[in-house]
């Protein structure tokens, strides 16, 4: 194809899956990633799998001009797709002025720089939290946006409400804004995985350590929600399949396939899944229990949310393909070899 591509929070764990399948659908990669939730040795897995290796470079995208540098060294950049930013809706709550620096900043100098470098498209990672407490499930992307119920989902609720003002004033770009439901899971071949820093602040990455003996139990953050079993609900997605849709959209940028500049699309399963039913679907494809035990509500969760992801699977041709035993096994293949 020929077509570069720029790919902030590369190394990161939905980005290293995604420059992935951007390399095996021929696409130059250019990643740019600080390391504050990531690992340089993530590259040797792209790697592995691809037989490419990336360029790299170590680099804070609240830092404009090293980003303006970067464009300059990297001429023809024609897309980006934004991962860059701190995730955690526990942490936000307690550092919320991080998140606003991290996600909104980043964002900003991104969408400065896109019109002096030519860049035609952005891909924006945003997520289902945008919608808070759903009043219909399943929830489509013509739901409405919500107050938000930490800062994590605010930031991302803003950076939406930037892409399409900045759109909107004729910005000489397009923009697709991909709303993730909660991705899990690793390639299958387990070069590359979630690789959190520290205590995880996921589920699966921590029900993984629980079940390997790293973690001595896992907290379940309520059971008195009015669900089936008194846990969350969430519609977790495979990343593999959750990196995919991001090629297509891309593809569907450049290639000019839409006459909107702007589209939002769902990225999920459609299938709510609580938190005990996670645990025990776990227990049950790998055949490894998980001690856990029940603790208060944690601030900032949702109740239950899930997708009707149909606007994806008809207009981009794309749907969630791997079973969900199936994906908690490539998780607990990834744990295994982190292990060994």
């Amino acid at each position: 194809m020929g077509k570069r591509i720029l790919v902030t929070g590369g190394v990161g764990y939905i980005g290293s899956h995604t420059v992935v399948e951007l390399q095996n659908a021929g696409y130059e990669v250019v990643i740019i990633d600080n390391l504050s939730n990531s690992n340089e040795q993530v590259l040797d897995g792209i790697e592995k799998i691809t037989g490419i290796r990336p360029v790299f470079k170590k680099l804070d995208c609240n830092d404009k001009p090293g980003l303006e540098e970067l464009f300059r060294a990297h001429s023809g950049i024609r897309g980006i797709i934004h991962f860059a930013a701190s995730k955690a809706v526990g942490e936000s709550v307690q550092q919320p002025l991080k998140y606003y620096r991290n996600n909104l900043v980043t964002l900003l100098n991104l969408l400065d720089l896109m019109p002096a470098f030519g860049v035609e498209g952005i891909v924006f990672s945003s997520s289902c939290t945008v919608y808070g407490q759903p009043d219909v499930l399943p929830v489509t992307e013509d739901a409405p946006v919500k107050p938000a119920l930490s800062p994590y989902g605010n930031t991302k609720q803003i950076s939406e409400e930037i892409i399409r003002d900045t759109i909107h004033a004729g910005a000489a770009f397009r923009s697709i804004l991909l709303r993730y439901f909660n991705p899990i899971g690793a390639h299958p071949s387990a070069a590359i995985g979630e690789l959190p820093l520290g205590v995880p602040q996921n589920l699966v990455p921590f029900l993984t350590q629980t079940a390997a003996g790293i973690r001595p139990e896992l907290s379940v953050f309520g059971n008195d929600y009015d669900t089936p079993d008194g846990s969350c609900i969430r519609d977790y997605i495979n990343v593999v399949d959750l990196a995919r849709a991001h090629v297509i959209a891309m593809n569907r940028m450049l290639d000019s396939r839409s006459d909107a500049n702007l589209e939002v699309f769902n990225l999920g399963t459609g299938r709510g899944v609580s938190v005990l039913e996670l645990i025990h679907a776990f227990e049950k494809s790998t055949g490894i229990n998980v001690p856990h035990k029940i603790v208060a509500r944690r601030e900032g969760d949702i109740e239950k949310v899930w997708a009707d992801p149909t606007r994806a699977n008809e207009i981009l041709g794309w749907t969630a393909k791997e079973t969900l035993e199936d994906t908690l096994r490539s998780a607990w293949k990834w744990q295994e070899k982190g292990i060994k």
